[in-house]
């Protein structure tokens, strides 16, 4: 399956993936929190309905799946993949999502809100992913009672999200300006004009091996334009500011970081997910700077499927050390 973590991608050097996620709610029905499962079956019905049924080239590649048939490990290994949120995964009674092969676009029917529509796609594709999501929307305005209010927009279980219900955001990979410590500055300047910058998982997550999700926070008062312009223009400064340091950067020192990376990974027989991920994080560096040259290294697919769940996902259940030897023997596979 050609996921977004296995492509090649715009500015990919940098920015890893771009994602546009809308809330939307129906009329006349609970928020998820306070719906029981005569809602949840109507929603479930409802929105599966005006998704499957429609004229669309969508239609055709998407997926209907109740999550309570979902295997735990897989359920969390979407997680991992940024597939559906972790709260989506624990608490999946009643709830489903409809899915594209490509798991480009993804439909969680119940989480916060009654719809959360999301399209993920590789580097900076920020308008094309709000293309394919707003034609989505689109369709499921036209076809279904969406709770709008004139004055205050898409209605919302969570008041930050009034409005247009809008997150974009994109991943991006910033080791040199996490090294020169001024992420702190990045993140003050970006939330002074209503962006955010967290960690890896987004909301409540720390960052990892230079691994950064940068986000809207407005959604009340601007239009979803004004806010993906925005995010690109921001996105482009961080692309023209992290390329510029690496520029001077001792390109010996780097490669030197690289290849005992590339060791670590290459011989290693017992491997954890965070010296994966930092190891990883140092190689896509030096792959990106030109100091590595090797096609076979495919960083953000290794990091991926070297998580916990995803491992579990291919190998089957494990503990947590033999899940360290098999992420050990997984990447000197891929990388012999």
């Amino acid at each position: 399956m050609n996921c977004w973590y296995t492509q090649s991608a715009k500015e990919d050097d940098i920015v890893i993936s771009s994602r546009i996620r809308l809330a939307r709610n129906l009329k006349n029905i609970p928020f998820p929190i306070k719906m029981d499962t005569n809602d949840f079956q109507k929603i479930n019905e409802t929105v599966k309905n005006a998704v499957k049924s429609s004229n669309t080239p969508y239609a055709k590649n998407l997926k209907f799946i109740y999550m309570k048939d979902v295997p735990q490990n897989e359920r969390y290994a979407m997680v991992e993949r940024h597939i559906i949120s972790k709260e989506f995964a624990s608490n999946c009674e009643n709830k489903a999502i409809i899915l594209s092969e490509d798991e480009s676009i993804s439909i969680m029917i119940g989480e916060e809100d009654h719809i959360r529509l999301q399209v993920l796609l590789p580097g900076l594709q920020i308008e094309k992913a709000y293309d394919i999501a707003e034609s989505i929307d689109r369709l499921l305005c036209d076809t279904l009672d969406i709770a709008f209010d004139n004055r205050l927009g898409f209605l919302t279980e969570c008041p930050t999200n009034l409005g247009t219900g809008l997150r974009a955001s994109v991943m991006v990979h910033l080791p040199i300006i996490e090294g020169s410590g001024e992420i702190k500055i990045l993140a003050d300047s970006v939330n002074k004009i209503g962006f955010t910058v967290r960690g890896m998982y987004g909301e409540g997550s720390k960052p990892t091996a230079s691994f950064y999700q940068i986000s809207n926070q407005i959604t009340l008062g601007i239009s979803e334009k004004n806010a993906i312009d925005n995010l690109n223009i921001i996105t482009k400064q961080i692309i023209e500011k992290e390329r510029k340091n690496r520029e001077s950067i001792n390109r010996l020192k780097a490669e030197d970081i690289c290849m005992r990376a590339l060791g670590t990974l290459k011989y290693a027989k017992i491997l954890d997910s965070s010296e994966m991920m930092k190891a990883l994080s140092e190689i896509k560096l030096g792959l990106s700077i030109g100091v590595m040259d090797d096609e076979r290294i495919m960083p953000i697919k290794l990091l991926v499927e070297g998580q916990p769940f995803m491992l579990m996902r291919k190998f089957g259940e494990m503990s947590p050390d033999e899940r360290d030897v098999c992420r050990a023997t997984m990447i000197r596979e891929a990388l012999s």
